[in-house]
């Protein structure tokens, strides 16, 4: 596991797209997305740099359940919004929470990971390690499936919203069998509530109950992280 401790999110995007850069330099063709506030910054200086994704696949990590890819609050229109309008891709897969049967939309996911290896896969974690919607307790064996948000959760998400009472209460995410099968995992992290789940990533037992620490076991992972965020790791990892 690689760490690349960096001065604070700017900095870490240009780190990220630098590596995104590195990838398809080496043949990359499949990139795995996630949402939120974490990557913007990377997803940024991707916009504004001359990388062609035109011949690529993208992967998405999750989507909510019961909200449209038309929804301003999807992770479809925010992979628009954020990436996609500005740098397309040949394909963009995004599970679909308005499936009407939600067990072959899974199989149909499941699928589309397995015909489209993910060269990159990018990730954030949550205070409690989570990753993906992979709350705490996940089978490290998981492939995609529907899950019941927490209410931290539930909690970080309502920043984007006007209402928590609008923040959907379910998701379908790639299990964590399915990221590991990335050939290469890169993990952003930043601000100071991020270093405890930081340093349980790194230096804590490799447990269920912290989703992320399969990581650990990954030939192949790089950790962005800014100050904040590794203030909490050991010195003497």
């Amino acid at each position: 596991m690689r760490i690349i401790v960096v001065a604070n999110a700017n900095e870490g995007g240009k780190t990220a797209a630098q590596i995104f850069s590195q990838e398809l330099q080496n043949g990359a063709k499949v990139f795995g997305l996630a949402t939120g506030s974490t990557p913007l910054s990377t997803y940024r200086e991707l916009c504004n740099s001359d990388l062609d994704f035109s011949d690529c696949s993208s992967v998405n990590l999750d989507e909510y359940v019961g909200i449209s890819a038309a929804n301003p609050q999807s992770y479809a229109y925010f992979m628009h919004q954020n990436l996609f309008a500005a740098k397309p891709f040949a394909h963009s897969f995004i599970p679909n929470g308005m499936a009407k049967e939600i067990d072959e939309e899974i199989s149909r996911y499941n699928r589309v990971i397995d015909e489209h290896p993910v060269d990159l896969q990018i990730l954030g974690i949550g205070q409690n390690g989570h990753i993906g919607f992979n709350e705490p307790g996940t089978p490290f064996d998981s492939l995609t499936h529907k899950v019941a948000l927490t209410e931290s959760t539930i909690n970080a998400n309502s920043r984007f919203f006007d209402d928590i009472r609008d923040v959907p209460k379910e998701a379908l995410t790639m299990g964590l069998k399915s990221i590991c099968q990335a050939k290469h995992i890169l993990l952003l992290a930043y601000g100071q509530n991020k270093a405890d789940a930081i340093n349980k990533m790194v230096n804590g037992p490799v447990s269920e109950e912290l989703p992320a620490s399969i990581l650990q076991n990954h030939a192949n992972v790089t950790v962005i992280v800014d100050e904040e965020a590794a203030s909490g790791l050991k010195t003497d990892r």
